[in-house]
Formats: structure tokens, C-alpha cells, sequence
């Protein structure tokens, strides 16, 4: 058996891990596999896979590669949301809105409720309940669903950048950074209020017309009948967990508390709570901390940092300008799964992870395809209200534009 320099192993690790990594962003970006019904949690998947099965990573690398606290944060924070949500607490909301706010207070209730609430929980979790909550007021109360549902998007991106578990991208930065949630709220929640107060501004200029009467042959849905008793329990363990932010207790243990809290009933079966937690959301993670793992042993952080020294990617406003354009090629997690390596080496990291968590979540405003909520609230609302492409593109890119230049003002004025 002719002997295999271990030189030439070497390199066609390296070959593969690079092909790999590559590969899997290509479908990244494009969402699925041209001619193939593989998404982006399939491609993770299949990417960790083939980077272990050709040995870029043992199995022990590969579990050290996973970063568990995020993985934690995330699936517990999925479940207080989901209990919420079963306990009827956004029924409740819709009820308070319907019955106390007139037609033209909708567009601004809903731009601020979907932006304080992704502030504090996971946006793409948000924009899953709160697209029910448009079809059914914007019904019952007469006006067009489109600007609404355009709120729903819009403000739950900008609104989520101002905390640690306002979406995962910025877990993930909470996690490898070790900024404090309170010191994250302090740099970034400025920027989301300003961002929400823009994002009403713009689509009430552009969507005027948005208190436009349905036909009167259509029948409101029936009123929803809340018991208010079955949210105390809930209501107590979600200011509690939101207290322990607030203190410094780590999000990933204050976070798996509540959920665990939650999980304490003797009325509510536990399936149902599983039923709601997004899995292909979490699977992706693994995957894409095993496939960006493979690739950082092969060589490719070296290479990124020299590209970033090259090119002076630590200047705010560059960078900025890169991860805005890299999270609407491949989506905003994969972006920062990219950038993540790149940030230690600026001169000043504190900002760079900020600036990284401000740029990589408006960013996503920009197309349907820019996050992950923009993508859940268009196919929820597909059968009743489409949103088309065009559509997006009217609202997002001054949305963008704007809430982008605010946030880089911003962090550039208090740096």
C-alpha cells in the first residue's frame, strides 16, 4: 500500500474544508439548493457532517466547536415565548388594542409593540404571533393589512438590536463578545427607539392611504375571550427573568430558569410548548458552528484577518458598510458567524461588536430575504395578504438607509 505524506492529508483537508464552508454558503444565500429540496438548516446539517467525515474535525472538535450557551438561550427563550403565547397573553393584546384604539393609532401600536417585544424576546419568534394579531385587527378594525404587516417586519428587526435576546445574531455576540446585557441595551437600545420613531415616520409617508376601508360584505372574526388568570404565572416568571438581565445574571441560565419555570404546570401538556419551538432554527445553529469550526482549523480566520488589515475593515464606517452587504448575501447569523473572528483584532473590540450587532440586524431590512422575520412574516401572510417583492423594497431601503446612518452616528458619538 503506497504510503500518504501526511502533508498531502493536510492539504486535502484544508481543499475540503474550504469547499465545504463555500459550498454551504452558496445555499445560504440563495435559501435552498438549486434543483434540490435543501434549505439552509439541510445544508448546515450536511456541511457539519462532510466536515467530520473528512476529518477537518474529530468528533471531540467538533462538540468543542458548538457554543452551548447560545444554543441554551436561544431554546429557552423559544419556550417562554411559546407559553406566553398558549397562555393567550397576545390574544389578550389584541383584545386591548381592538376594543381602545381607533383605526389610525394601529400603524403606530403595532410598529412599537412588535419593536418592544422583539427587544426583549427573539424577533423571528415575535413575528410568528404578532402576524395572526395584524390579520385579525386590521379585519375586525377595517384598514388594509400591507403597511401593517410591513410594521410587523420592519419593527421587530429594528427594535431587536437593542439587547442580547432580541434576535440570534446578537446572542451569538453576547455570547463571544462577553458584553454585559445591560452595557448592550445602554450602546444599542438608543438606536431602536430612534430606528422605531423612523420606521413610523416612513411608512406613514409612504403607506398614507393605510386607513383605506375593507369591503362591507366582509364579517369581522368574533371577539377572543382571554382568561387573565392564566397570565399571572407567566407574567411573574418573565418579569423575573427580565430582572435577572437587567442584574447581570449570565442570559443563558436566567434564561433556561424561566423556561424551566414555565415547564412547571399541571394544566398545560408539554408537546404543545415543543410544537411551537422553531428546531430548524437551532439545528441550523449546530450546523453552522460546526461548518464555520472547520473552517477556522483549515486556515480561513488567518486569511480573514489579513483581509481585514488589508482593507482597514476595523474603520467603523467600512465595516458597517461590509457586514450590511455580507448579511443580505447569506443572511445575517451566517454573516456573523463569518465576521465573528475578525473583531477581536480591532483596536477598539467593544465597538466592533456593537457595530457589528447594529449593522448586521437593520441590515436586514433591506429585502424580504434579509432575515429570517422579514421571511416568516411573508409566507404567513401569503393566503391572506401577499407581500410582494416590490412591495418590501419601497419601505425597506429607506428604512435601512436610515436607521443604518442613526446607528453609525450613534455609536461613533458615544465611542
Amino acid at each position: 500500500m503506497p504510503h500518504v505524506s501526511p502533508f498531502f492529508t493536510a492539504g486535502l483537508q484544508v481543499v475540503a474544508a474550504y469547499a465545504i464552508f463555500f459550498g454551504s454558503y452558496i445555499v445560504f444565500a440563495f435559501g435552498k439548493f438549486p434543483g434540490m429540496k435543501i434549505d439552509r438548516p439541510g445544508a448546515a446539517v450536511i456541511g457539519a457532517v462532510l466536515m467530520v467525515v473528512s476529518r477537518v474535525l474529530s468528533p471531540w472538535e467538533a462538540l468543542r466547536s458548538i457554543d452551548f450557551s447560545t444554543l441554551v438561550l436561544l431554546f429557552s427563550m423559544m419556550l417562554i415565548v411559546a407559553y406566553l403565547h398558549l397562555a393567550g397573553f397576545f390574544d389578550w393584546i389584541t383584545e386591548l388594542v381592538v376594543t381602545r384604539l381607533k383605526p389610525h393609532h394601529l400603524l403606530p401600536t403595532v410598529i412599537f409593540t412588535s419593536g418592544i417585544l422583539s427587544a426583549f424576546f427573539v424577533n423571528d419568534i415575535i413575528c410568528l404571533v404578532m402576524v395572526p394579531f395584524v390579520l385579525t385587527v386590521t379585519k375586525r378594525m377595517g384598514v388594509r393589512p400591507l403597511p401593517h404587516l410591513l410594521a410587523v417586519a420592519t419593527a421587530s428587526n429594528i427594535g431587536s438590536v437593542s439587547t442580547i435576546t432580541g434576535n440570534p445574531q446578537n446572542m451569538l455576540i453576547g455570547s463571544f463578545s462577553g458584553i454585559a446585557y445591560r452595557d448592550f441595551f445602554f450602546h444599542l437600545g438608543p438606536v431602536a427607539a430612534a430606528g422605531l420613531f423612523l420606521d413610523w415616520l416612513i411608512l406613514s409617508r409612504l403607506h398614507g392611504d393605510a386607513r383605506n376601508q375593507v369591503q362591507e360584505s366582509e364579517v369581522p372574526p368574533p371577539a377572543v375571550r382571554v382568561d387573565r388568570s392564566r397570565l399571572i404565572k407567566p407574567g411573574i416568571v418573565i418579569v423575573g427573568v427580565l430582572v435577572g438581565f437587567i442584574i447581570g445574571a449570565p442570559p443563558a441560565l436566567m434564561a433556561a430558569f424561566g423556561a424551566a419555570m414555565m415547564l412547571i404546570t399541571r394544566t398545560r401538556e408539554p408537546r404543545e410548548v415543543y410544537d411551537e419551538v422553531d428546531w430548524g432554527l437551532l439545528v441550523f445553529f449546530i450546523g453552522l458552528f460546526l461548518i464555520v469550526g472547520g473552517a477556522d482549523k483549515a486556515g480561513l480566520t488567518g486569511r480573514l484577518l489579513w483581509f481585514a488589515h488589508s482593507w482597514n475593515l476595523q474603520h467603523p464606517a467600512l465595516f458597517t458598510l461590509v457586514t450590511a452587504m455580507l448579511s443580505n448575501i447569506v443572511s445575517n447569523v451566517p454573516a456573523v458567524m463569518l465576521l465573528k473572528s475578525l473583531v477581536p483584532g480591532f483596536s477598539n473590540p467593544h465597538t466592533g461588536w456593537l457595530i457589528l450587532a447594529m449593522a448586521s440586524t437593520l441590515a436586514g431590512n433591506l429585502t424580504i430575504t434579509g432575515s429570517v422575520a422579514n421571511i416568516i412574516v411573508v409566507e404567513r401572510a401569503r393566503h391572506v395578504a401577499p407581500v410582494g417583492f416590490r412591495d418590501y423594497l419601497k419601505v425597506g431601503v429607506p428604512i435601512t438607509l436610515a436607521t443604518l446612518l442613526v446607528g453609525s452616528l450613534w455609536l461613533w458619538w458615544i465611542q
